[in-house]
């Protein structure tokens, strides 16, 4: 490895300093009297250099002046001068030992480290990567205690060579006094498991969960020198949640040390006593849930055939009541109103639950918040369940809807209660609102009556993290439905307190805490630029191969910015602004006589290649493309507008003015 010249000079100052420091040179002196006094005949008049050192290293000088020589690497590249911060997320580098870390000494932390995998059996077959070859990665994502951590991508192997290491905070946001030292007694008490969700990235950025596994840390507790290795199993999702995936070896480590540790029996007995706590409580809630079902029956038979939805599977096959999959959730200084919120749930991949086989039947998997986050994309239950927290923490009156689109598909939504009455309804994955009027079927016939914009067909339940009601109205039709939840010959309710007892947080260890939001890591001008530039070369190389030139205007391309703007203001407010400005800018930049055509279009992924392929399918975009005529100019503009966890919109134009020939 080759310095730069200034790195080598400083190198070479700080060695000579320390020689100075230790007055090797004297020490050198010495030696060299004494050896030539003592070593050498008289004949020989010269000492080699082997001869020196060797009688340097005989000394111990050398030794001496080596283990004088330290030099610490920082892992954070840069020496953090702020105050300690909560939480630390190392990334080790080789060889693998951490030298500098920013903690407060006064708080207690759970070292996690991840020291590789095994039995990855999928990938038994998995040649080596090449240097700087695009494959497959593994990446882990964590949750604590609203503390989040990812992982760095390793290739996908039999065994990934996972190398990370954790720093969680015990007592994050709880107990009090936050300057007190917990101790093992109090730690015992915190049954919130250590989250860890497994993706997998392909060559072409897809994402794919792989497993989901909650981990008991306080077995560390017990452990004598207050470290432990954990082999952990992963489980598959879905289909396969009985199929292992792979083994992970965890390594934890209590920081500062335990002064006291546990016994094992106290431990084991107070997993026991909360395993039993949590299955009386699920099987309380199950007792209800049926009766409440037979009451639901007994006011029509026809209620059989409606989506009443009590208990949903999630990436484990666990059943679980719905009420637990929504929380209010606050996304700090991510999302300023509830329609951004609308907005950035709405830009978040949607991907149904893959089904193995045929039938056409869907495979029902309601995600963990950090599953549907980690891999960026999920079922309209996914969007439907993160908008309805996103809302409630916006301190609206917000449910979640199960019922069907046209054709009697299922499908859930949000709708809100506003305080005036008005019934609002949200579609997670276009974030559309439409206010919902309903039509009085005993009205006479000449009554004009509302026309619905709304997609949706029939509702069969709401719900939201407190509440549950069942819709017991005449009909399920969403047009006809009365939103007056009050009424229970209208709307069956589900005891409240019922629905506390298993779902409300920390009520059972089997409703995972939900994780915070992360700001994004992508930047957005920057990614603008990249796109921009590998569809300027698509386009030029799709018009080569036609026997075209191309020609780029670069002014037309950057006015096409303005309108890019407006169409993301106009996604996520309602309200369209700035056309007029295009417009002027548009007819200014294009001479009498000349044609100017504009496509936009819009995508929430960011290959490039994708893109283009996808345009040149719309006969609009590859006209422009593959324009011919007299003094042809092409322009493309890519706008990418980051939101939380990463996920963008990327609206593209591409357009050309061309002289009209008649």
């Amino acid at each position: 490895m080759s310095l730069p010249p200034e790195k080598a000079s400083e190198l070479k100052q700080i060695i000579h300093q320390q020689l100075l420091k230790m007055d090797v040179h004297g020490r050198i002196r010495e030696v060299l009297a004494e050896t030539i006094r003592e070593e050498l005949a008289p004949e020989h008049q010269q000492l080699s250099t082997e001869d020196l050192i060797r009688a340097l290293r005989q000394r111990g000088i050398i030794d001496d002046v080596m283990k004088e020589l330290k030099f610490v690497a920082d892992v954070n590249g840069m020496e953090r001068t702020s105050a300690p911060k909560p939480s630390t997320h190392f990334v080790d580098r080789e060889p693998p030992v951490l030298k500098k870390t920013n903690i407060d000494p006064t708080r207690r932390y759970l070292y996690l480290q991840v020291l590789g995998g095994k039995a990855f059996l999928e990938h038994l077959q998995e040649p080596e990567p090449l240097p700087g070859q695009i494959c497959s990665t593994f990446t882990l994502c964590l949750h604590f205690r609203n503390q989040r951590f990812r992982s760095k991508p390793v290739p996908c192997a039999c065994e990934p060579d996972f190398q990370d290491g954790f720093l969680l905070e015990i007592h994050k946001d709880s107990l009090g006094d936050g300057s007190k030292m917990v101790d093992a007694t109090t730690m015992l008490s915190i049954c919130d498991p250590v989250h860890m969700v497994l993706i997998k990235t392909d060559t072409f950025g897809e994402t794919t969960l792989v497993a989901s596994y909650f981990l008991e840390w306080r077995s560390v507790l017990a452990a004598e020198s207050g470290i432990t290795n954990v082999a952990v199993e992963l489980l598959g999702v879905g289909t396969e949640s009985k199929v292992s995936v792979g083994v992970l070896n965890i390594r934890l480590e209590m920081y500062p040390p335990l002064n006291k540790t546990l016994s094992s029996d106290i431990t084991s007995t107070q997993f026991t006593l909360e395993r039993q706590k949590t299955a009386e409580k699920e099987r309380l809630f199950l007792v209800y849930a049926k009766q409440w079902w037979r009451e639901y029956l007994q006011i029509r038979p026809t209620h059989n055939a409606r989506l009443v939805k009590i208990f949903a599977q999630d990436e484990n096959g666990v059943n679980r009541p719905v009420c637990s999959f929504v929380r209010p959730l606050r996304a700090g200084r991510l999302l300023d109103t509830p329609r951004q919120a609308a907005r950035f749930v709405s830009v978040l991949g949607h991907e149904r639950a893959p089904v193995i086989g045929g039938g056409g039947g869907k495979q029902e998997q309601w995600c963990t918040l950090l599953a549907f986050l980690g891999r960026n994309k999920g079922d309209c239950e996914d969007h439907a369940n993160l908008l309805c927290s996103l809302l409630l923490g916006f301190g609206l009156e917000a449910f979640v809807c199960v019922g069907t689109k046209a054709k009697g598909v299922p499908h859930t939504w949000v709708m809100t209660c506003g305080s005036d009455g008005t019934i609002t309804f949200w579609e997670s994955l276009t974030g559309h609102r439409y206010i919902h009027r309903p039509i009085n079927p005993d009205d006479p016939p000449l009554t004009e009556q509302p026309k619905p914009l709304y997609p949706y067909r029939t509702i069969g339940c709401i719900f939201n993290h407190e509440k549950f009601f069942g819709n017991c109205q005449p009909s399920d039709a969403v047009e006809v439905c009365v939103f007056d939840l009050y009424d229970e010959s209208k709307w069956k309710p589900m005891s409240g307190e019922a629905i506390k007892s298993v779902c409300a947080p920390g009520a059972t260890s089997s409703v995972p805490p939900f994780p915070p939001l992360c700001a994004s890591t992508v930047d957005a001008a920057v990614t603008s630029n990249e796109m921009e530039v590998q569809l300027r070369i698509l386009v030029s190389e799709h018009r080569k191969d036609l026997g075209f030139s191309t020609v780029w205007d670069d002014q037309l391309s950057y006015l096409l910015s303005q309108a890019l703007a407006a169409y993301e203001l106009e996604r996520t407010t309602g309200v369209s602004a700035g056309n007029e400005e295009f417009q002027d800018a548009v007819r200014r930049a294009v001479p009498d006589g000349h044609t100017f055509k504009g496509f936009p279009i819009h995508f929430v992924h960011r290959n490039a290649r994708r893109v283009f392929a996808t345009c040149l399918r719309s006969p609009f975009c590859e006209e422009i493309i593959c324009c011919r005529g007299d003094q042809v100019r092409l322009a493309v503009r890519v706008r990418v507008f980051a939101y939380p966890e990463s996920a963008c919109a990327v609206w593209i134009m591409f357009a050309c003015k061309y002289r009209s020939v008649l």
